[in-house]
């Protein structure tokens, strides 16, 4: 069978009305994607994504199936999607990656050393890079199917979206953002940032794409935490400091991955998820 649309990580079968995503054990990094696979990393990412989508309810989201056997046919039987893949409704998707900011790291690091903002936010002179912020920022990004994602401040997105549309999306993203912070603190970690997309199904706005993974948020060990420094992160900083160790100048064809470092990127996915799956299951 093949995908309909084949992307840097995950595959997607279009049913008409519904879509079936597959995460695959690729992995990308500066746009590049690599020939070796993590392995696990598919299943690891989608289990994540699925139980925080089931522990915020409340919230429409787009999944309908995530049990194969549940499958329409032919794809009961592809048995290598096992916890890969999710059947989901075929929603039409807001073009901004809603993105949420606790601290001051990565990308936001280094918009604020240059003029004191993110986003077009202006915060506080002198925080130091990992700082927590006043309180969380909405920070939006434009999505572009070719080349990267554009960074725009709040008042682009409205624009382009209206008002009360603008509105809902930052206050669903900064709840979901508060609500999971607060929950992984419970077992030791920070939640530096993330981000979140959505869609409109039936005149609904519903929650797509995945969420709380180590693929679209930055976690932190809370005893690894110390201002001016980027703390160790469960996200692909691995695999981006490990490029930064090498010669390769990030262009296509990548270089090779020794087995040893993808042995670590699937061990840390591995530790990633039993962390929040013991926090999930607090009351």
């Amino acid at each position: 069978m093949i995908p309909s649309y084949r992307g840097k990580v995950r595959d997607i079968y279009d049913l008409g009305d519904r879509l079936i995503i597959v995460a695959s054990d690729r992995i990308s990094a500066f746009d590049v994607v690599f020939q070796e696979l993590v392995p696990e990393k598919g299943a690891i990412l989608t289990r994540i994504s699925n139980a925080w989508f089931s522990f915020f309810k409340t919230i429409p989201n787009h999944l309908l199936e995530i049990d194969l056997n549940r499958f329409p046919e032919p794809f009961q039987n592809k048995e290598d999607w096992r916890d890969k893949a999710v059947l989901v409704k075929k929603a039409e998707r807001i073009n901004f990656e809603c993105v949420v900011r606790g601290y001051l790291s990565g990308s936001g690091w280094k918009e604020y050393k240059k003029n004191g903002m993110i986003g077009g936010l202006k915060l506080p002179k002198d925080l130091k890079e990992s700082e927590i912020l006043p309180e969380p920022i909405f920070t939006p990004a434009r999505k572009n199917d070719l080349g990267h994602d554009e960074n725009v401040n709040e008042s682009t997105m409205e624009k382009e979206i209206g008002k009360d549309l603008f509105q809902k999306l930052k206050r669903t993203s900064l709840y979901l953002y508060n609500e999971a912070s607060k929950k992984v603190s419970n077992v030791g970690l920070i939640l530096c940032d993330t981000k979140f997309e959505f869609g409109i199904w039936n005149e609904e706005v519903i929650l797509i794409d995945e969420i709380l993974t180590p693929d679209s948020s930055r976690y932190w060990e809370q005893s690894q935490y110390k201002l001016g420094i980027s703390p160790p992160s469960y996200d692909k900083q691995l695999l981006r400091n490990w490029i930064e160790s090498t010669n390769w100048d990030k262009n296509p064809p990548p270089i090779a991955l020794p087995e040893s470092l993808l042995l670590e990127l699937k061990n840390k996915y591995i530790e990633l998820e039993g962390k929040l799956n013991q926090c999930l299951l607090q009351k």
